[in-house]
Protein backbone atom coordinates (compact mmCIF):
# COMPACT_ATOMS: atom_id res chain seq x y z
CA UNK A 1 0.00 0.00 0.00
CA UNK A 2 1.26 3.50 -0.90
CA UNK A 3 2.61 5.37 2.11
CA UNK A 4 2.49 9.13 1.88
CA UNK A 5 5.76 10.82 2.80
CA UNK A 6 7.14 14.34 2.82
CA UNK A 7 10.38 15.87 1.55
CA UNK A 8 10.69 17.20 5.14
CA UNK A 9 12.46 14.68 7.36
CA UNK A 10 10.03 13.52 10.05
CA UNK A 11 11.04 11.25 12.94
CA UNK A 12 8.76 8.18 13.27
CA UNK A 13 7.98 9.25 16.84
CA UNK A 14 7.01 12.78 15.80
CA UNK A 15 3.39 13.78 16.35
CA UNK A 16 3.42 15.74 13.10
CA UNK A 17 3.94 13.64 9.96
CA UNK A 18 2.36 14.53 6.62
CA UNK A 19 -0.63 12.38 7.62
CA UNK A 20 -1.45 14.91 10.37
CA UNK A 21 -0.78 18.57 9.41
CA UNK A 22 -2.48 20.28 12.36
CA UNK A 23 -3.12 24.02 12.35
CA UNK A 24 -1.80 26.52 14.88
CA UNK A 25 -0.95 30.19 15.35
CA UNK A 26 2.66 31.21 15.96
CA UNK A 27 5.12 34.11 15.98
CA UNK A 28 8.91 34.26 15.77
CA UNK A 29 11.64 36.55 17.13
CA UNK A 30 12.07 38.04 13.66
CA UNK A 31 8.34 38.53 13.10
CA UNK A 32 6.19 39.14 16.18
CA UNK A 33 2.93 39.07 14.20
CA UNK A 34 0.86 35.97 15.09
CA UNK A 35 0.14 33.99 11.92
CA UNK A 36 -1.27 30.65 10.85
CA UNK A 37 1.01 27.68 10.43
CA UNK A 38 0.91 23.92 9.99
CA UNK A 39 3.18 21.55 11.92
CA UNK A 40 5.35 19.18 9.88
CA UNK A 41 8.00 17.27 11.81
CA UNK A 42 9.89 19.76 13.97
CA UNK A 43 9.06 22.64 11.59
CA UNK A 44 6.16 25.01 11.00
CA UNK A 45 4.91 25.75 7.51
CA UNK A 46 4.01 29.46 7.45
CA UNK A 47 0.75 29.71 5.50
CA UNK A 48 0.92 33.49 5.30
CA UNK A 49 3.88 33.01 2.93
CA UNK A 50 2.06 30.42 0.81
CA UNK A 51 -1.50 31.77 0.70
CA UNK A 52 -1.30 32.37 -3.07
CA UNK A 53 -0.77 28.64 -3.66
CA UNK A 54 -4.29 27.74 -2.48
CA UNK A 55 -5.90 27.95 -5.91
CA UNK A 56 -8.69 25.36 -5.72
CA UNK A 57 -12.33 26.33 -6.30
CA UNK A 58 -13.07 26.62 -2.57
CA UNK A 59 -10.07 28.76 -1.63
CA UNK A 60 -8.93 30.76 -4.68
CA UNK A 61 -11.11 33.68 -3.55
CA UNK A 62 -10.54 33.06 0.17
CA UNK A 63 -6.73 33.12 0.35
CA UNK A 64 -6.91 35.99 2.86
CA UNK A 65 -7.92 33.54 5.61
CA UNK A 66 -4.35 32.25 5.70
CA UNK A 67 -3.00 35.74 6.33
CA UNK A 68 -5.05 36.33 9.47
CA UNK A 69 -3.90 36.02 13.08
CA UNK A 70 -6.44 33.38 14.11
CA UNK A 71 -8.10 30.37 12.51
CA UNK A 72 -11.66 31.67 12.96
CA UNK A 73 -12.25 32.76 9.34
CA UNK A 74 -10.77 29.54 7.94
CA UNK A 75 -12.83 27.46 10.38
CA UNK A 76 -15.94 29.28 9.21
CA UNK A 77 -15.48 28.25 5.56
CA UNK A 78 -16.74 24.72 6.19
CA UNK A 79 -15.69 21.16 5.35
CA UNK A 80 -15.24 21.51 1.58
CA UNK A 81 -12.66 24.28 2.11
CA UNK A 82 -10.97 22.36 4.94
CA UNK A 83 -10.64 19.28 2.74
CA UNK A 84 -9.29 21.27 -0.19
CA UNK A 85 -6.72 23.00 2.06
CA UNK A 86 -5.54 19.66 3.42
CA UNK A 87 -5.17 18.20 -0.07
CA UNK A 88 -3.17 21.26 -1.16
CA UNK A 89 -0.89 21.04 1.87
CA UNK A 90 -0.24 17.33 1.43
CA UNK A 91 0.60 17.93 -2.24
CA UNK A 92 2.97 20.82 -1.47
CA UNK A 93 4.78 18.83 1.22
CA UNK A 94 4.94 15.53 -0.68
CA UNK A 95 8.37 14.06 -1.40
CA UNK A 96 7.89 14.25 -5.17
CA UNK A 97 6.43 17.79 -5.43
CA UNK A 98 9.03 20.39 -6.50
CA UNK A 99 7.08 23.63 -5.84
CA UNK A 100 8.39 24.07 -2.31
CA UNK A 101 11.01 21.34 -2.19
CA UNK A 102 13.15 22.78 -4.99
CA UNK A 103 12.67 26.49 -4.30
CA UNK A 104 15.38 27.13 -1.70
CA UNK A 105 14.42 30.77 -1.16
CA UNK A 106 10.73 30.05 -0.67
CA UNK A 107 11.45 27.04 1.52
CA UNK A 108 13.75 29.10 3.76
CA UNK A 109 10.99 31.69 4.28
CA UNK A 110 8.08 29.28 4.67
CA UNK A 111 9.55 26.58 6.95
CA UNK A 112 10.27 27.78 10.48
CA UNK A 113 11.77 25.72 13.34
CA UNK A 114 9.20 24.99 16.03
CA UNK A 115 11.88 25.37 18.70
CA UNK A 116 12.26 29.09 17.95
CA UNK A 117 8.55 29.89 17.65
CA UNK A 118 6.08 31.16 20.23
CA UNK A 119 2.66 29.51 20.06
CA UNK A 120 -0.57 31.44 20.61
CA UNK A 121 -4.20 30.46 21.05
CA UNK A 122 -5.29 29.08 17.68
CA UNK A 123 -8.61 30.93 17.66
CA UNK A 124 -10.49 33.78 19.21
CA UNK A 125 -12.65 31.69 21.54
CA UNK A 126 -16.00 33.43 21.85
CA UNK A 127 -17.64 30.80 24.04
CA UNK A 128 -16.47 27.74 25.92
CA UNK A 129 -18.59 24.84 27.17
CA UNK A 130 -17.40 21.91 29.27
CA UNK A 131 -19.28 18.62 29.19
CA UNK A 132 -19.25 15.71 31.64
CA UNK A 133 -19.30 12.80 29.20
CA UNK A 134 -17.04 10.06 30.58
CA UNK A 135 -19.16 7.41 32.28
CA UNK A 136 -16.21 6.10 34.31
CA UNK A 137 -15.38 9.58 35.61
CA UNK A 138 -19.01 10.40 36.42
CA UNK A 139 -19.41 7.05 38.18
CA UNK A 140 -16.22 7.52 40.19
CA UNK A 141 -17.13 11.01 41.37
CA UNK A 142 -20.72 10.02 42.08
CA UNK A 143 -19.59 7.00 44.09
CA UNK A 144 -17.30 9.17 46.23
CA UNK A 145 -19.99 11.67 47.11
CA UNK A 146 -23.28 9.75 46.90
CA UNK A 147 -22.37 6.06 47.08
CA UNK A 148 -22.26 3.36 44.44
CA UNK A 149 -26.03 2.90 44.19
CA UNK A 150 -26.60 6.58 43.35
CA UNK A 151 -23.39 7.30 41.44
CA UNK A 152 -25.00 8.59 38.24
CA UNK A 153 -27.65 11.29 38.47
CA UNK A 154 -31.00 10.35 36.85
CA UNK A 155 -30.39 12.59 33.83
CA UNK A 156 -26.86 11.44 33.01
CA UNK A 157 -27.69 8.70 30.47
CA UNK A 158 -30.41 10.79 28.83
CA UNK A 159 -28.46 13.92 27.92
CA UNK A 160 -24.87 15.17 27.64
CA UNK A 161 -24.50 17.13 30.89
CA UNK A 162 -22.44 20.32 30.60
CA UNK A 163 -21.88 23.84 31.87
CA UNK A 164 -20.83 27.15 30.33
CA UNK A 165 -17.21 27.92 31.17
CA UNK A 166 -15.13 31.08 31.02
CA UNK A 167 -13.59 31.63 27.56
CA UNK A 168 -11.38 34.54 28.68
CA UNK A 169 -9.19 32.28 30.84
CA UNK A 170 -8.55 29.60 28.20
CA UNK A 171 -4.77 29.72 27.66
CA UNK A 172 -2.26 28.06 25.38
CA UNK A 173 0.12 25.32 26.54
CA UNK A 174 3.08 26.59 28.55
CA UNK A 175 1.09 29.24 30.45
CA UNK A 176 1.45 29.00 34.24
CA UNK A 177 -1.66 28.98 36.43
CA UNK A 178 -1.85 30.62 39.87
CA UNK A 179 -3.40 28.59 42.65
CA UNK A 180 -6.73 30.34 43.23
CA UNK A 181 -7.98 31.97 46.41
CA UNK A 182 -11.53 31.36 47.47
CA UNK A 183 -14.00 30.17 50.07
CA UNK A 184 -13.76 26.58 51.28
CA UNK A 185 -15.33 24.62 54.11
CA UNK A 186 -12.68 22.19 55.42
CA UNK A 187 -14.96 20.95 58.21
CA UNK A 188 -18.62 20.31 57.57
CA UNK A 189 -19.61 21.34 61.10
CA UNK A 190 -17.79 24.70 60.99
CA UNK A 191 -18.24 27.93 58.98
CA UNK A 192 -16.32 28.39 55.70
CA UNK A 193 -12.88 30.01 55.52
CA UNK A 194 -11.13 32.12 52.89
CA UNK A 195 -7.66 31.44 51.51
CA UNK A 196 -5.66 29.58 48.88
CA UNK A 197 -7.13 26.40 47.41
CA UNK A 198 -5.64 23.33 49.11
CA UNK A 199 -6.93 20.69 46.69
CA UNK A 200 -5.60 21.83 43.30
CA UNK A 201 -6.24 19.32 40.53
CA UNK A 202 -5.87 18.70 36.82
CA UNK A 203 -8.54 17.19 34.59
CA UNK A 204 -7.50 15.23 31.51
CA UNK A 205 -9.80 16.37 28.72
CA UNK A 206 -10.04 16.92 25.00
CA UNK A 207 -12.00 19.61 23.22
CA UNK A 208 -13.19 20.44 19.72
CA UNK A 209 -13.43 23.71 17.85
CA UNK A 210 -16.67 24.58 16.11
CA UNK A 211 -16.22 25.38 12.43
CA UNK A 212 -19.26 26.75 10.64
CA UNK A 213 -21.88 28.01 13.05
CA UNK A 214 -25.68 28.16 12.94
CA UNK A 215 -28.32 30.88 12.94
CA UNK A 216 -29.97 31.73 16.25
CA UNK A 217 -33.08 29.58 16.54
CA UNK A 218 -31.92 26.91 14.09
CA UNK A 219 -30.46 23.78 15.78
CA UNK A 220 -27.62 21.76 14.29
CA UNK A 221 -28.95 18.26 13.65
CA UNK A 222 -26.98 15.28 14.87
CA UNK A 223 -26.81 14.05 11.26
CA UNK A 224 -25.11 17.28 10.13
CA UNK A 225 -23.04 17.95 13.26
CA UNK A 226 -19.81 16.57 11.76
CA UNK A 227 -19.88 19.36 9.16
CA UNK A 228 -19.58 21.87 12.00
CA UNK A 229 -16.64 20.24 13.85
CA UNK A 230 -13.27 21.55 12.66
CA UNK A 231 -10.74 19.71 14.84
CA UNK A 232 -9.56 18.76 18.29
CA UNK A 233 -7.05 19.77 20.98
CA UNK A 234 -5.84 18.20 24.23
CA UNK A 235 -7.02 20.11 27.30
CA UNK A 236 -6.35 20.49 31.03
CA UNK A 237 -9.38 21.78 32.91
CA UNK A 238 -7.68 22.97 36.11
CA UNK A 239 -9.93 22.48 39.13
CA UNK A 240 -9.95 23.71 42.71
CA UNK A 241 -11.73 20.81 44.38
CA UNK A 242 -12.27 22.36 47.79
CA UNK A 243 -13.63 25.59 46.34
CA UNK A 244 -15.88 23.54 44.06
CA UNK A 245 -17.26 21.44 46.90
CA UNK A 246 -18.47 24.51 48.79
CA UNK A 247 -19.80 26.53 45.84
CA UNK A 248 -21.31 24.06 43.39
CA UNK A 249 -24.77 23.66 44.99
CA UNK A 250 -27.10 24.50 43.32
CA UNK A 251 -25.64 25.88 40.07
CA UNK A 252 -22.44 23.88 39.54
CA UNK A 253 -18.79 24.93 39.02
CA UNK A 254 -17.98 28.64 39.14
CA UNK A 255 -14.75 29.98 40.66
CA UNK A 256 -13.35 26.46 41.01
CA UNK A 257 -12.83 26.36 37.24
CA UNK A 258 -12.35 29.90 35.97
CA UNK A 259 -8.70 30.47 36.96
CA UNK A 260 -7.48 28.78 33.80
CA UNK A 261 -8.07 26.13 31.16
CA UNK A 262 -5.06 25.00 29.13
CA UNK A 263 -5.22 23.71 25.55
CA UNK A 264 -2.55 22.33 23.25
CA UNK A 265 -1.57 24.81 20.51
CA UNK A 266 -2.07 22.47 17.54
CA UNK A 267 -5.58 21.72 16.25
CA UNK A 268 -5.75 18.25 14.69
CA UNK A 269 -8.44 18.15 12.01
CA UNK A 270 -11.20 15.58 11.98
CA UNK A 271 -9.99 14.45 8.54
CA UNK A 272 -6.59 13.58 10.03
CA UNK A 273 -8.33 11.64 12.80
CA UNK A 274 -10.68 9.76 10.47
CA UNK A 275 -8.45 6.65 10.12
CA UNK A 276 -8.64 6.16 13.89
CA UNK A 277 -12.41 6.09 14.24
CA UNK A 278 -13.79 3.32 16.50
CA UNK A 279 -17.18 2.10 17.65
CA UNK A 280 -19.24 4.48 19.73
CA UNK A 281 -19.70 3.62 23.39
CA UNK A 282 -22.81 1.43 23.87
CA UNK A 283 -25.66 3.65 25.09
CA UNK A 284 -28.53 2.35 27.21
CA UNK A 285 -31.23 3.62 27.17
CA UNK A 286 -31.40 4.48 23.48
CA UNK A 287 -30.99 8.25 23.13
CA UNK A 288 -33.86 10.46 21.98
CA UNK A 289 -34.04 10.74 18.17
CA UNK A 290 -32.39 14.19 18.14
CA UNK A 291 -29.30 12.60 19.76
CA UNK A 292 -29.23 9.29 17.89
CA UNK A 293 -26.70 8.59 15.15
CA UNK A 294 -25.49 5.24 13.84
CA UNK A 295 -22.24 6.31 12.20
CA UNK A 296 -19.02 5.93 14.19
CA UNK A 297 -17.78 9.16 15.75
CA UNK A 298 -15.46 8.04 18.52
CA UNK A 299 -11.66 7.91 18.24
CA UNK A 300 -8.75 5.81 19.47
CA UNK A 301 -6.64 8.62 20.93
CA UNK A 302 -4.07 7.48 23.48
CA UNK A 303 -3.72 9.96 26.34
CA UNK A 304 -1.12 10.32 29.08
CA UNK A 305 -0.67 12.67 32.04
CA UNK A 306 2.60 13.29 33.86
CA UNK A 307 3.51 15.46 36.83
CA UNK A 308 6.92 17.09 37.04
CA UNK A 309 7.78 18.54 40.44
CA UNK A 310 9.98 21.62 40.83
CA UNK A 311 13.60 20.81 39.96
CA UNK A 312 12.77 17.56 38.13
CA UNK A 313 13.74 17.12 34.49
CA UNK A 314 11.22 14.42 33.66
CA UNK A 315 7.55 14.07 34.46
CA UNK A 316 6.34 10.95 36.23
CA UNK A 317 3.34 9.34 34.53
CA UNK A 318 0.21 9.21 36.69
CA UNK A 319 -2.48 8.38 34.13
CA UNK A 320 -2.88 6.56 30.80
CA UNK A 321 -6.33 6.80 29.29
CA UNK A 322 -8.05 6.92 25.90
CA UNK A 323 -10.65 9.15 24.27
CA UNK A 324 -12.54 6.05 23.12
CA UNK A 325 -13.97 5.73 26.66
CA UNK A 326 -16.32 8.69 26.07
CA UNK A 327 -20.01 7.82 26.49
CA UNK A 328 -21.45 10.82 24.58
CA UNK A 329 -19.97 11.66 21.17
CA UNK A 330 -18.99 15.12 19.94
CA UNK A 331 -21.88 15.02 17.47
CA UNK A 332 -24.31 14.40 20.32
CA UNK A 333 -22.77 17.16 22.41
CA UNK A 334 -23.12 19.69 19.60
CA UNK A 335 -26.65 18.62 18.68
CA UNK A 336 -27.76 18.81 22.31
CA UNK A 337 -26.09 22.20 22.83
CA UNK A 338 -27.99 23.70 19.89
CA UNK A 339 -31.35 21.92 20.23
CA UNK A 340 -32.73 25.08 21.86
CA UNK A 341 -31.55 27.15 18.89
CA UNK A 342 -28.40 28.30 20.66
CA UNK A 343 -26.13 29.78 18.01
CA UNK A 344 -22.56 28.52 17.67
CA UNK A 345 -19.80 30.56 16.07
CA UNK A 346 -16.49 29.61 14.44
CA UNK A 347 -13.88 29.21 17.17
CA UNK A 348 -16.26 28.19 19.96
CA UNK A 349 -14.67 25.50 22.13
CA UNK A 350 -16.57 22.47 23.45
CA UNK A 351 -14.76 20.18 25.90
CA UNK A 352 -15.27 16.52 26.71
CA UNK A 353 -15.13 16.57 30.49
CA UNK A 354 -12.60 14.48 32.39
CA UNK A 355 -11.62 11.35 30.44
CA UNK A 356 -11.31 8.37 32.76
CA UNK A 357 -11.09 4.73 31.79
CA UNK A 358 -12.24 1.61 33.66
CA UNK A 359 -8.93 0.92 35.45
CA UNK A 360 -7.35 2.87 38.31
CA UNK A 361 -4.32 3.87 36.26
CA UNK A 362 -6.64 5.43 33.65
CA UNK A 363 -8.43 7.83 36.00
CA UNK A 364 -8.14 11.36 34.60
CA UNK A 365 -7.83 13.48 37.76
CA UNK A 366 -6.06 13.51 41.11
CA UNK A 367 -9.47 13.43 42.79
CA UNK A 368 -9.95 9.94 41.37
CA UNK A 369 -6.32 8.76 41.42
CA UNK A 370 -6.04 9.59 45.16
CA UNK A 371 -9.69 8.61 45.67
CA UNK A 372 -10.64 11.88 47.33
CA UNK A 373 -7.29 12.11 49.11
CA UNK A 374 -7.51 8.72 50.82
CA UNK A 375 -4.30 7.42 49.21
CA UNK A 376 -1.13 8.78 47.64
CA UNK A 377 -0.22 8.84 43.96
CA UNK A 378 3.32 7.96 42.86
CA UNK A 379 4.78 10.65 40.58
CA UNK A 380 8.23 9.02 40.34
CA UNK A 381 11.62 9.70 41.90
CA UNK A 382 10.27 8.67 45.31
CA UNK A 383 7.69 11.48 45.37
CA UNK A 384 3.98 11.15 45.96
CA UNK A 385 0.97 13.44 45.76
CA UNK A 386 -2.66 13.54 46.74
CA UNK A 387 -3.25 16.86 44.97
CA UNK A 388 -0.97 19.29 43.10
CA UNK A 389 1.67 21.33 44.91
CA UNK A 390 3.07 24.72 43.96
CA UNK A 391 5.81 24.26 41.36
CA UNK A 392 4.26 21.09 39.90
CA UNK A 393 4.01 21.05 36.12
CA UNK A 394 1.28 18.95 34.53
CA UNK A 395 2.22 17.50 31.12
CA UNK A 396 -0.54 16.01 28.95
CA UNK A 397 0.02 14.32 25.60
CA UNK A 398 -2.22 12.54 23.14
CA UNK A 399 -1.73 10.71 19.86
CA UNK A 400 -3.17 8.12 17.49
CA UNK A 401 -0.90 5.28 16.38
CA UNK A 402 -0.83 4.70 12.63
CA UNK A 403 1.25 2.30 10.53
CA UNK A 404 4.78 3.60 11.12
CA UNK A 405 3.65 7.07 12.16
CA UNK A 406 1.77 8.95 14.86
CA UNK A 407 -0.94 11.56 14.51
CA UNK A 408 -0.60 13.60 17.67
CA UNK A 409 -1.39 16.84 19.43
CA UNK A 410 2.00 17.80 20.86
CA UNK A 411 2.22 18.95 24.47
CA UNK A 412 -0.36 20.52 26.75
CA UNK A 413 1.58 21.83 29.76
CA UNK A 414 1.10 24.20 32.65
CA UNK A 415 2.78 24.89 35.98
CA UNK A 416 1.06 25.65 39.29
CA UNK A 417 2.24 28.94 40.80
CA UNK A 418 1.57 30.04 44.40
CA UNK A 419 -1.63 31.92 45.13
CA UNK A 420 -1.42 35.69 44.77
CA UNK A 421 -1.72 37.62 48.05
CA UNK A 422 -5.12 39.18 48.71
CA UNK A 423 -5.38 42.49 50.54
Amino acid sequence: MFKMRSFVDVDPDSHFPIQNLPYGVFSTPGNATPRIGVAIGDLILDLSILAQLFTGPQLKNQQHVFKESTLNSFMGLGPAAWSEARATLQRLLAHDEPTLRDDCQLRAKALVPQAGATMHLPANIGDYTDFYSSIDHATNVGTMFRGKENALMPNWKYLPVGYHGRASSVVVSGTSIHRPNGQTRPKDDEPPVFGPCRLMDFELEMAFFVGGGNTLGQPISVKEAHNHIFGMVVMNDWSARDIQKWEYVPLGPFLAKNMGTTISPWVVTMEALKPFVVDNYPQDPTPFPYLKHDDKYNYDIKLEVGIKSAGRKEAGTVCRSNFRHMYWTMKQQLAHHTITGCNMRPGDLLASGTISGPTEDSFGSMLELSWRGSKTVDIGNGETRKFLQDGDEVVITGYCQGEGHKVGFGLCTGKVLPANPVN
